[in-house]
């Protein structure tokens, strides 16, 4: 299946849960089958209701936006691509092009162009931008995986790419992963060039000149496998407790839900978790999202995948 195909499924497929969840599921027809529709298999089922929303109404119907990760290539050369973006979402995120490889190849060069073209997509659409991501220890170019810098010089070229990347989109991103994955599983820090060269302040140090950058952005911690109580969450729960307990500028926790059919946090525990972040009053979004499927697939698993996704809108929009 291409991919204009998946994005078009996948769309049914979300429009199909939300749907169910946002308290339409008693005024549901029974599915009707599209066989000339060439969107998936002939058997597609597809709601009448469907041709009357998007998910970006259905998410606005609960206070929440909802958005997708956009990449150059085919948002520059897919039309197909470009219509479901725009007409499906109300937030982009830039795949790559906002990692530190792709905007800071060189020490003294910064490339901004795809992320330009991205961003002035947004604004052409009313779409919002959320910026990801400034401090991560993967996707890093050659100069500074092989550099050779004293600590000076470390703190010097995290803050110059935080200020200068930050500064370029002051006021057209409303939201940055700040500090991307710094933790592992069992909690401890997670081994990387700015924790060895720098230190465990890098983390503070990059939210503190994200916030001097853009005052107005709000500024967020994201991490995968944190989604329930775990180690990695609790040291993630402490982290930005102590972040603002010592005035440090944090807004909120990016939960990344990679996730599985045959695997997917417990709902009561994910639940807890979103509530005690947000009583330390912080914005909790759920910034990447999956339900993984084995190729081939069954109608019993894209139904079960329907139902987790289901299960985790509801327990966060309901924490």
């Amino acid at each position: 299946m291409s991919i204009g195909k998946r994005s078009i499924v996948l769309i049914f497929l979300l429009l199909f849960v939300t749907i169910t969840f946002f308290g339409f599921h008693q005024t549901l027809q029974k599915p009707i089958e599209r066989k000339d529709s060439g969107i998936g298999e002939p058997s597609t089922p597809i709601y009448e209701h469907l041709k009357n929303y998007t998910l970006k109404d259905l998410a606005s119907r609960c206070g929440i936006m909802i958005g997708t990760c956009v990449s150059y290539s085919p948002l520059l050369n897919d039309n197909k691509y470009k219509e479901i973006i725009a007409r499906e979402f109300s937030v982009i995120t830039p795949e790559n092009e906002l990692k530190f490889e792709s905007v800071h190849p060189f020490r003294n060069v910064y490339t901004f162009s795809r992320a330009d073209t991205i961003v002035s997509f947004a604004e052409e659409h009313g779409m919002k931008v959320r910026g990801h991501c400034l401090v991560w220890h993967q996707q890093l170019p050659n100069w500074i995986l092989k550099g050779n810098y004293t600590r000076e010089e470390w703190i010097e070229i995290l803050r110059d790419h935080i200020y200068t990347v930050v500064g370029r989109y002051k006021g057209k991103i409303y939201a940055w992963d700040v500090v991307n994955e710094a933790f592992n599983d069992d909690g401890t820090l997670r081994d990387s060039v700015w924790l060895r060269n720098i230190g465990p302040e890098y983390i503070k140090l990059a939210f503190k000149w994200a916030h001097e950058a853009d005052p107005d952005a709000l500024l967020f911690y994201n991490d995968y496998g944190a989604e329930a109580i775990n180690s990695k969450s609790n040291a993630i729960y402490e982290l930005v407790k102590n972040l603002l307990e010592e005035g440090i500028p944090i807004h909120g926790i990016g939960l990344q839900m990679h996730v599985r059919v045959e695997w997917y946090p417990n709902p009561q525990s994910v639940a807890e978790n979103i509530k005690r972040f947000r009583k330390l009053g912080l914005k909790v979004e759920i910034t990447e999202m999956d339900v993984a499927i084995r190729l081939p697939v069954s109608e019993e698993e894209i139904t079960k995948q329907a139902e987790i996704y289901k299960s985790i809108l509801k327990t966060y929009l309901n924490s």
